[in-house]
């Protein structure tokens, strides 16, 4: 992030409180972050936090496009800061790693529906599941 957190918020129109400011940091930290991983990071930073307190500030913030949400099936949820794009994600079947790749061809082909049914199509989700390098190698 280039601009300072508390920055990022007031821009969107939301309060910097301590525990905002520590849940913006913490997905920008890590990204792919579960709630669980922000609690824990954010509890070091500020001491306490509750887990309510995570969830409710992760929501807003992801309402207000501040952080996005990707929920793989079968996974927890998981949050990033980088939303300034349209990518998508590898994501390793044996360990759970989560690694962001950017679209195969031009600007935002994943966008273009082979048949939009009538809808007007603003974001594609995809996600790439395999075994990432490491696993590769244990496994054989």
């Amino acid at each position: 992030m280039t601009i300072g957190a508390s920055d990022v918020l007031r821009e969107n129109g939301v309060q910097a409180t301590a525990q905002r400011l520590a849940v913006l940091r913490a997905v920008s930290a890590q990204p792919h972050i579960t709630a669980d991983g922000v609690v824990a990071i954010a509890t070091d930073e500020i001491g306490t936090i509750s887990r309510q307190a995570v969830y409710d500030t992760l929501g807003l913030l992801a309402e207000k496009g501040i952080i996005r949400k990707i929920q793989p099936v079968g996974s927890p949820a998981l949050y990033e800061d980088r939303i300034s794009d349209n990518h998508h994600h590898l994501i390793c079947r044996n360990c759970a790693m989560v690694v962001d790749v950017d679209c195969a061809v031009g600007q935002t082909p994943c966008l273009t529906a082979a048949d939009a049914m009538g809808f007007e199509i603003d974001e594609a989700e995809v996600a790439y599941w395999g075994l990432c390098p490491s696993c590769q190698k244990s496994s054989k």
